[in-house]
This record gives C-alpha cells, sequence and structure tokens, in this order.
C-alpha cells in the first residue's frame, strides 16, 4: 500500500485533491496557534539553560502528563533503591485494594519476620508494630508511606500475598507491565540485598502510573506526620514543609544506596517528578529534588495540541457508504516543550493514499507524528472515528471505476486557514 505525508504547520494545512471528478479535499489538522493567540515576533524566545548539575549519582526529570523525560542524568544507572522500593509495594496494594482482594479495614496480624524487621538492632526505619498485634491495613499503609516502617511493608506483602517472597513476584509483574526494564525486586522494603536494583527512569515511571492509576491512595504520601503506638514520626519528605505543590513521594537510604528521594510537585495545571539516587546527604536530597522540580517548572511548557474524538482529517473513503472517513486521536496528544519553542513544533501524518471500507471504530488507520526542530518526539495512531461499513453493490462497483480513472494523480497542497487552539493545558 502506498503512502504519503501532509506536512502541518501553524499557518498551513494540507488537503487531499483525488483525481475523480467526484473526488472530496479532506482538510489536515493544523499545529494549533500558539495558546497566547497573539504573535509577537519583536519578542525574542527565552533562552533555556541547561539543567542544573546536582548533588546526585543519577536522576530524573519527568513531565507527569506526557511522560517526557525533561532531563537526567545516568537515568538507567541500575542502583540499589533502598525505600523508594516502597512505592511499589504501595502500587502493588493499592492494585489489590481496588481489585477487592483486600481491603482498607482488614486486621493485620504482624508475624515474627515482619516484627523482627522494625526491630532494635536493624538500623532501619520502624512503626514499632507490636509481635502478634492485629493493626488495621490503611494504618500499615501509612506506617509504611509516612514513617517508611520497614515492619509495616512486609506486613503489608505478606497480607496481600500470603508471604513476602509471593509478594516480591507481582512487584516484578507490575514492573514488567509497567515497562521498568531496569528494575529487579527482591524484597518488599528495599533492605539491602542482592538482585535488588531500580533506576532514577522507572521509579519515575511507576510514580507517575501510581498518581495516574490510584490518585487516592497516592494522597497518603502528603501527610505529614503520623503517630502509632504512641510514637509519633514526620514524613521524611522534607520539601513537604518546604514547597506547598509539593504533594510526595518517598525518601531511601541505605548505606549502598546513598540517599534518594522520589518527589512530585503540581503547580496549576501541570506535575513534575523528579527522582534522584546516590545524593550525599538527607539535606543534598531535598536541595537536588527542588532544584530539579523548579528547574522544569519554569523552562518547560506542556501543551494540549489535539483533543482526543475531534476529526484531524476526513480523506476520501472509497466503496463505503459514507464518502469520507473521519480520522483522529483515542487520547489527548500532550507534548512538553522548552519554553518558548512551541512554534518550532511541526506535525505530519501518515495515512494511505487510497482507503477502502470497512473500517471498525477505533482501527489504526494512520499515524500522527510530532517533531521539534526535525527532531521527532512523539507518534500517535491516528484512528476511525467511527465505523465505516461497505457501500451497496453498485456503489461498490461505480466507485471501482472511479478508482481506476483515478490512476496514480498525484495529491494536490492546498492552504487552509487553521482551527481555532485547544491552548495549552
Amino acid at each position: 500500500m502506498s503512502f504519503f505525508r501532509r506536512l502541518l504547520t501553524p499557518l498551513a494545512v494540507a488537503v487531499l485533491a483525488a483525481g475523480a471528478a467526484v473526488a472530496q479535499t479532506s482538510p489536515q489538522p493544523a499545529m494549533p496557534p500558539h495558546p497566547s493567540g497573539i504573535p509577537n515576533p519583536a519578542v525574542a524566545p527565552m533562552p533555556v539553560p541547561p539543567p542544573p548539575d546536582v548533588d546526585a549519582q543519577s536522576w530524573v526529570l519527568m513531565d507527569y502528563d506526557t511522560g517526557q523525560v525533561i532531563a537526567s542524568k545516568n537515568p538507567d544507572e541500575r542502583r540499589a533503591p533502598a525505600s523508594l522500593t516502597k512505592v511499589m509495594t504501595e502500587y502493588v496494594v493499592a492494585s489489590e485494594l481496588a481489585a477487592g482482594r483486600i481491603h482498607a479495614n482488614d486486621m493485620v496480624t504482624i508475624s515474627e519476620h515482619a516484627w523482627k524487621a522494625g526491630g532494635a538492632g536493624t538500623d532501619g526505619s520502624t512503626s514499632f508494630l507490636k509481635l502478634g498485634s492485629q493493626v488495621p491495613l490503611e494504618d500499615l499503609l501509612k506506617g509504611m508511606i509516612v514513617q517508611s516502617g520497614n515492619d509495616a511493608a512486609i506486613a503489608l506483602a505478606e497480607h496481600t500475598a500470603g508471604s513476602e517472597q509471593t509478594f516480591v513476584g507481582l512487584m516484578n509483574e507490575y514492573a514488567q507491565q509497567l515497562g521498568m526494564t531496569n528494575t529487579h525486586y527482591s524484597d518488599a522494603s528495599g533492605y539491602p540485598v542482592d538482585d535488588h536494583y531500580s533506576t532514577a527512569r522507572d521509579i519515575a515511571t511507576l510514580t507517575r502510573a501510581l498518581i495516574h492509576n490510584f490518585p487516592e491512595q497516592y494522597a497518603v504520601s502528603k501527610i505529614k506526620e503520623f503517630e502509632w503506638n504512641g510514637i509519633k514520626q514526620l514524613n521524611r519528605v522534607t520539601l513537604l514543609w518546604r514547597d506547598p505543590s509539593v504533594d510526595g513521594v518517598k525518601t531511601g537510604y541505605t548505606a549502598a544506596a546513598g540517599y534518594c528521594m522520589d518527589a512530585s510537585a503540581k503547580r496549576g495545571n501541570e506535575r513534575m517528578i523528579a527522582v534522584v539516587m546516590g545524593a550525599s546527604s538527607e539535606k543534598a536530597r531535598a536541595d537536588s529534588a527542588m532544584t530539579l522540580l523548579n528547574y522544569g517548572f519554569r523552562f518547560y511548557d506542556t501543551h494540549k495540541l489535539y483533543a482526543a474524538g475531534k476529526p484531524l482529517a476526513s480523506p476520501r473513503l472509497w466503496k463505503g457508504q459514507a464518502d469520507t472517513l473521519p480520522l483522529g486521536v483515542a487520547h489527548d496528544v500532550l507534548v512538553t516543550v522548552k519554553t518558548g519553542q512551541y512554534d518550532n513544533l511541526k506535525a505530519t501524518m501518515d495515512i494511505p493514499a487510497t482507503l477502502i471500507a470497512p473500517f471498525k471504530k477505533g482501527q489504526q488507520v494512520g499515524t500522527l507524528h510530532i517533531s521539534l526542530d526535525g527532531q521527532p518526539i512523539q507518534s500517535v495512531p491516528l484512528i476511525a472515528l467511527n465505523d465505516a461499513p461497505q457501500g451497496g453493490f453498485f456503489s461498490r462497483m461505480w466507485d471501482s471505476i472511479l478508482l481506476w480513472f483515478r490512476g496514480s494523480k498525484k495529491t494536490d497542497a492546498r492552504a487552509l486557514a487553521p482551527a481555532a487552539a485547544p491552548g495549552a493545558k
């Protein structure tokens, strides 16, 4: 099947001009005008400095809406994740809660294995759970997330899967589902053991999934203090006190891992995720995460280019009940770019030159490509927005004749006024 590419710019759109007399032109989606709506070419774009050099062995700054990594250092370097492991423990428990296989009001019996993990001499975080006591599952989650209790993490794992070892299998299954290709778990708490590693990129990916899939569970991350067994402990994510836009997520430390932090903040309609691993101190990990978040919010913008379900093109449909086939995207198309670079975005569509019915609603027909300064940044399937059944016998015969006369006539590009912009997200 032959393909053609139609170039889209902020000021022009391409159209298909079929060779037969009855063929119809189909306007293509223009890159929406800049959300300000008021061009000012006299003002030079704001320069964007390189990312800050923060105190960490590896780090990632990710835009939440698009999942784009804005800046990074050694993002795929496998490192001991320490208590950042508990973000996956939380994700698995949240998944099982959502499925109804466990419940927030379940009473969880604290086993000897869990109790010892939080006992004296373990050199780890603890929720001070008593051996043999019963604790509501929702309180164990707060103990694990706010207090970073190793005992709470293991108790949750045992209750969810029957044993910590079985729960670890679930953790690795979910990691594969989320595309965390450089992660492998060997325990539920982050205690340093062999073959237990992750990366800054994978942890950011996991955090994005947690926020998106389980927002109510994620909200526990912003609780600043939690008391259990008469002992009040503060959330170790100190940025919760420094910046009100920060609402999570987790810290970690072991001698092998160094000081780590997974942090997220939301300002206006934009959210950023910063993961730092291997910082030199508690202060350094907090300063580094805050510096990255500030950089992302200051120098990057997220834009919604095209809305889900809205026609971006209506090319000629042959041998169908309808004469055209509306094409669009299944999900909003969002991109994150440096401030001032919106007008450098380009979009192209790859669509078959000849579309012959039938098509099913949701069937991929082509591809929308987004590039910035000639570099591809995103490709999105173009789908049929409606069912397109075959036409009757005579209409199909007539279209066959027209297609024969049409032959291989080239398309004709025609400029049209761009559609109204959906604006910035």
